[in-house]
């Protein structure tokens, strides 16, 4: 492999595992909160990039505004998800939030099934994201530029809301503890929503990028780019933002690197993630930048 070529697809995994990171690190806020594993998360993702679809094409949005309503219906749906399904089970044992979750996520499914069929439908990339910008003899999209730069943006975001504001220090509290930050006065529901509102908008985030590099929405599409991103959280450490981010970073970059130098095999390039995942797991089960759960958070 030449130099432009490794150039080239060190962007491109760096682009991808941006899209892993953003939906990854709603993964972590939840079970680092919650102690569950959301596994509609990757749903969300999937409603977030219709909805984009569905402003761009009924309502004429321009690409920021549909980016922006994709963010809000999956805030108010993660939200929502909170509300209806999973608030009534706080006191319940875990397994019931884990079939709870494991059944909103076919509920979603099949619902986009039903309405706009199972057929991917084509996304409307705007011409200034399909533009190509060449670096020496690299040639890449402003797409493939932009998604990781906003990623890290986002990230800076999120750290700051976690260690800067008094939700983010509330966030933390209730990872530590729901009951004592009930006795404190919180109003520890309204902390969950609030974790339920950015996680979901940093996956609509996410999933908008990947409807924008591969440009196509279709109702499962967030089975396998869920179930990556959160081998992404357990790889970078679930609990930790941080980690969360690292992890997509590295399952973007063996997918994409592990395609490139084995082409021969890049029918298993689904595979090369969660193999990693397994090798490092077994020399630290924790995850990367996992640690003690039960001393610390985020």
């Amino acid at each position: 492999m030449d130099s432009v070529l490794f150039f080239q697809q060190m962007v491109n995994g760096f682009s991808l595992g941006s899209m892993y990171a953003l939906i990854a690190i709603g993964y972590t806020m939840v079970y680092g909160v919650l102690r569950l594993i959301n596994f509609a998360h990757g749903d969300i993702m999937m409603v977030g990039a219709y909805a984009a679809l569905f402003s761009m094409t009924s309502f004429t949005l321009p690409f920021p505004f549909a980016l922006l309503f994709a963010v809000t219906v999956a805030a108010v749906l993660g939200v929502a998800t909170d509300k209806i399904a999973y608030k009534p089970l706080r006191k319940a044992p875990r397994i019931s939030l884990l079939i709870t979750a494991i059944g909103i996520s076919f509920l979603l499914e099949n619902l986009f099934q039903v309405i706009f069929g199972g057929a991917p439908r084509s996304f409307n990339v705007p011409e200034y994201l399909e533009q190509v910008v060449s670096i020496g003899d690299v040639n890449l999209a402003v797409s493939a530029i932009l998604v990781p730069i906003i990623t890290l943006v986002l990230l800076a975001c999120v750290l700051f809301i976690l260690y800067k504001t008094k939700y983010g220090m509330a966030i933390r509290a209730l990872a530590f503890d729901i009951q004592t930050v009930n006795l404190m006065g919180i109003d520890a529901n309204m902390i969950i929503s609030i974790v339920f509102a950015l996680g979901s908008s940093l996956a609509a985030i996410g999933g908008v990028f990947w409807a924008l590099n591969y440009p196509s929405v279709d109702p499962l599409m967030g089975v396998l780019i869920g179930l990556k991103a959160f081998a992404a959280a357990v790889l970078g450490g679930i609990g930790s933002v941080g980690g969360a981010v690292l992890g997509g970073f590295i399952i973007g970059f063996t997918e994409v690197v592990a395609v490139a130098f084995f082409p021969d095999l890049a029918g298993f390039k689904d595979a090369f993630a969660f193999i990693f995942l397994i090798l490092v797991l077994l020399f630290k089960p924790t995850g990367i930048l996992g640690y003690d759960f039960e001393k610390s958070r985020f």
